[in-house]
């Protein structure tokens, strides 16, 4: 999806908040945690898929709150009444009637109090990693001890804002220099040090345990077990808010788009009503990959059947493989070709860049087409015309070469890719014209070469000192590649 056009909702005392819409369905407001930057989250393929496929189920609302990201800069720290208020005042720009409120972490007491004053703008209630009393509050000694445990992590973002530490509190489980320096832009670009400061001393500060009895709305409450906001305050919320669904989940990440966020958006898709749980889903948003061998008529009447079947089942062998190793699902063979699908637009892209280069040193010759769009579950099967387009984006491509879709190159930014931009195309069967781009994949094979011959030169250097290590060379480079 394209990144959408920011617009800006004006307080009665002129301040501009910046947000976002996208998507069909019912509204969903995202109320996002302490600090956040309209423009630049969209660079994190994390929170680009995320979203992407919320957005099939809901008309999506994100903001910037005041004094953070796109939104005007303030001297002073609203109070948790007036981030209540900025809300109801971004959907009315919106022209959102009712919606569900999403409160991620920080953002999640101003959806609470929002709910308890306004439930005819609240249709639902969803809070994730959240909290309803912060660590400065006395209060519960054990759930005192669980804060208390997690602070120093808090005390270090900003002791040295500005330098990537975020990463430590919110996605440790990328913690890397690369991901460090990455977030460092974005902690400087999403707020000054004293924002932030500020914003941490009311999260420390906030209470509301005396409003979320009053909260009547539908509420689900998510979160990870490990979560440096201690999973003790979500079930205190949860158990605070009556009828309360509190649901928890592993993982130590705090941003719910890192690490395995597929059962956390099917928790969300199935209490907004536009989608259903795990198991049950009959429409799913999905990255599809189509390979097919080029030419593989002539080749097999040139080699004959004795020759092409195993040649085929080598094929077989070979995909089935590099498609488990990207955590996707091959859906079916299709002869002298397959079909797979996955959560992960990039591991899917990075799986064809494998498959063709592997196919190719087998003997067959294979493109490959990848495609992101709302499919139809029929058994173990794919069905819609999500499905037409990725076959009809495959057919494109010529031998070696992966072609995807303009939807996925958007997915995918930050992830590394190049493209080449192969221009607008009629799809045989499929309305309208589509851009596809060319995935440059054929520099990453050939280094993902040389990093084998030189982890086979140390396996022989290893050999000659007595030391045997099975696979090593293969191993590493394998997960260099999918790294990169």
């Amino acid at each position: 999806m394209e990144q959408p056009q920011t617009k800006y909702a004006v307080r009665p005392d002129g301040a501009s908040i910046a947000y976002q819409t996208w998507g069909a369905g019912p509204d969903l407001l995202y109320a996002p945690g302490f600090v956040s930057h309209l423009d630049l989250l969209w660079a994190d393929p994390g929170y680009c898929n995320f979203f992407a496929r919320l957005g099939s189920s809901a008309r999506v609302i994100a903001f910037d709150k005041l004094g953070t990201g796109c939104s005007d800069q303030i001297s002073h720290v609203p109070s948790l009444e007036e981030r209540a208020e900025d809300i109801r005042l971004v959907l009315d720009a919106a022209g959102s009637k009712q919606a569900v409120l999403m409160g991620f972490s920080e953002g999640g007491p101003a959806c609470a109090v929002l709910a308890a004053n306004a439930p005819e703008r609240v249709s639902s209630l969803i809070l994730y990693g959240s909290f309803a009393q912060g660590p400065g509050i006395d209060i519960d000694p054990a759930l005192q001890a669980a804060w208390h445990r997690k602070k120093p992590l808090l005390d270090e973002m900003v002791a040295e804002w500005g330098s990537g530490r975020t990463v430590d509190f919110f996605a440790p489980s990328t913690a890397g220099r690369f991901q460090r320096r990455v977030a460092a832009v974005f902690e400087r670009a999403a707020a000054s040090p004293g924002m932030m400061a500020g914003l941490i001393a009311v999260v420390e500060r906030t209470d509301i345990r005396d409003i979320l009895p009053s909260v009547r709305v539908p509420a689900l409450v998510l979160h990870r077990s490990e979560d440096p906001v201690p999973v003790e305050a979500g079930r205190e919320l949860a158990a605070l808010i009556p009828d309360a669904r509190f649901v928890e989940l592993p993982g130590a990440d705090h941003a719910f788009w890192v690490g395995h966020y597929g059962s956390i958006a099917e928790e969300i898709e199935a209490f907004i009503g536009g989608g259903q749980a795990a198991g049950s889903a009959d429409r799913i948003l999905t990255t599809l990959l189509f390979t097919d061998i080029v030419d593989s008529t002539k080749l097999a009447s040139r080699l004959g059947d004795s020759e092409w079947r195993p040649l085929l089942e080598r094929h077989n062998a070979i995909v089935k493989e590099t498609v488990g190793r990207y955590d996707g699902r091959l859906v079916k063979t299709l002869g002298d070709g397959m079909l797979a699908r996955f959560e992960s637009p990039a591991a899917a892209v990075r799986c064809a860049i494998e498959l063709t280069g592997s196919l190719d040193s087998a003997g067959l010759p294979t493109r490959a087409g990848v495609h992101t769009g709302e499919c139809e579950l029929i058994g173990e099967d794919v069905g819609g015309v999500a499905v037409h387009i990725g076959a009809r984006v495959c057919a494109k491509a010529g031998p070696g070469e992966v072609l995807v879709s303009s939807t996925v190159a958007e997915l995918v930014i930050g992830a590394g890719f190049d493209f080449d931009d192969r221009g607008t195309h009629e799809l045989k069967g499929v309305p309208g014209r589509w851009r596809l781009m060319a995935i440059e994949g054929q520099g990453q094979r050939e280094q993902l070469a040389h990093d084998e011959a030189s982890f086979r030169r140390g396996d022989r250097l290893l050999a000659r000192l007595g030391l045997r290590f099975p696979n090593l060379a293969r191993t590493t480079t394998r997960l260099i590649g999918r790294r990169r």
